[in-house]
């Protein structure tokens, strides 16, 4: 399967005691999950962030990986690399910007900056509130949440929740350029780096 070719991707995750797990899923093409094209398991509690992505449950092959810059500056970003360890983009949680709308910045070598926001200001808001509530803060978010990436104006592509309870989410490429491995290691960030 051409990964550069999908225009649909799913991404699910598992949560289990030492790690959360991802797989990405091609469409197939009736709305569903279909092939396998990544998978991740990202330990929890990590000193440094770095998360492989594998082609395969077994983890046979690399995809693509991201790593942490610095240990504990949150807004260093993170550099995306293939599965031979060279450089194919970074992103980073804009902090600032964070405070009330979650925002992400994507480079892409050649293509320029990306950025990524909530697309519901409301639920934006709703989910910091949510944070804060004693008993409440660690159940799980009730509303489902978008984002979309954005160049110059033009969309890139868009990571939506699709259920309630469980981290299922639908990414849709809209600019056939962008290489499909950074859009899934940006979609597990958006998950996985979300409330840090």
């Amino acid at each position: 399967m051409d990964l550069q070719s999908l225009d649909t991707l799913h991404l699910h995750q598992k949560i289990t005691m030492m790690v959360n797990r991802y797989e990405a899923f091609a469409d197939d093409g009736a709305g569903g999950p279909g092939q396998l094209v990544g998978f991740v398991e990202q330990k929890r509690l990590a000193f440094k962030e770095e998360v492989t992505i594998y082609t395969d449950s077994g983890k046979h092959s690399v995809l693509a990986g991201f790593k942490a810059r610095k240990v504990i500056d949150l807004g260093s970003g993170y550099d995306v690399t293939d599965g031979d360890g060279r450089p194919i983009g970074s992103f980073r949680k804009d902090f600032g910007k964070s405070l009330v709308n979650s925002t992400w910045h994507l480079d892409a070598p050649g293509a320029g900056a990306a950025t990524g926001r909530e697309r519901n200001q409301g639920i934006a808001v709703l989910r910091r509130i949510w944070g804060f509530l004693p008993f409440v803060n660690d159940l799980p978010f009730p509303f489902r949440y978008h984002f979309d990436f954005v160049r110059d104006g033009a969309p890139v592509f868009s990571v939506d929740k699709k259920t309630w309870l469980r981290d299922h989410y639908l990414i849709r490429v809209q600019d056939p350029a962008v290489d499909r491995r950074l859009v899934i290691a940006q979609a597990v960030a958006v998950d996985a780096l979300q409330s840090r």
